[in-house]
């Protein structure tokens, strides 16, 4: 790829049309917080009331969307990377007509890409053939570079923390590293397994409260998701807890999320940086409805 098609790639700077695509990157400073068990849930309450969506599995060496939601993909991102298959050809059909872009399980050559061939991954979807609503990118957990570039290029972070002090001390770390290097500066935390809704919001209150005071960072509290034994069983039957138990106490909670996040207003980040789904034909072609 020429350098001139990777900076319009990466640094086009445009006005997102007004009926254009959400891309929203769900993050975490640490794992095992409940990150894919959420993007999986949102994406699939957001299909539910009508939404296009589509997920990238950004977790590029260590997929498990796929996984959460019984599907075996012959194809994924690897394949795409090394020029074997077009983005088109991997994306699978999940619940509700979600469409799903698989990464790689076990390939350490994923973690390892370097800055053109990351740029080459957002080239490809200039050529995705599909309409599309609402991209959500379940990144890997941490501050790796992947992580990064998703983050910075989505016009939405949504950071997910639970109750235990490296979740919480590692999400500031997050927030941090994308603020200052990188001039993100809004961010929707979202708190994981709470025993009530008070306890989302005291977790939210120690975030940003040490946000507040090192940070030039705007944290907006999405809300809360109980700690729920339907949810759990949910992710062992590979479903989602709104298909499987659609009444549960997380379910219900999974759907107003998914309602909040399609409320906000679309930014325009002031770093420089287009969004690099939106620089591309994803954007254009869910304004005019896929042509």
């Amino acid at each position: 790829m020429s350098v001139t098609r990777i900076s319009k790639a990466l640094g086009k700077i445009a006005e997102p049309p007004e009926h254009g695509a959400r891309v929203i990157a769900i993050s975490s400073g640490k794992g095992g917080v409940g990150k894919s068990s959420i993007t999986v849930n949102l994406a699939v309450a957001m299909a539910a009331s009508g939404q296009s969506v589509l997920v990238l599995d950004a977790d590029l060496g260590l997929a498990n969307i796929d996984v959460m939601l019984g599907i075996r993909p012959k194809y994924d991102l690897f394949h795409v990377i090394t020029g074997q298959k077009t983005l088109d050809e991997i994306v699978v059909n999940g619940p509700h007509g979600i469409g799903i872009v698989p990464a790689a399980s076990g390939v350490s050559r994923m973690t390892e890409l370097a800055c053109t061939e990351h740029a080459g991954l957002i080239h490809a979807f200039d050529a995705l053939n599909r309409s599309v609503d609402v991209m959500l990118i379940d990144t890997a957990a941490g501050i790796a570079d992947s992580v990064r570039m998703f983050c910075k290029a989505a016009q939405e972070v949504v950071v997910v923390v639970c109750d235990e002090p490296a979740s919480i001390t590692d999400a500031y770390a997050l927030i941090k590293v994308l603020n200052q290097d990188h001039k993100v500066k809004r961010f929707q935390v979202l708190c994981n397994m709470v025993q009530h809704s008070q306890h989302g919001r005291q977790l939210y209150a120690k975030l940003a409260k040490v946000a507040d005071t090192y940070l030039d960072v705007s944290l907006g509290y999405l809300g809360c998701i109980p700690a729920d034994e339907k949810l759990k069983q949910s992710v062992r039957r590979q479903q989602s807890v709104i298909d499987a138990f659609p009444y549960s106490a997380s379910a219900v909670a999974f759907r107003s999320m998914a309602d909040a996040l399609l409320a906000l207003p679309v930014p325009v980040r002031s770093s420089g940086f287009i969004e690099f789904f939106a620089g591309q034909g994803l954007m254009a072609k869910a304004a005019v409805g896929g042509a």
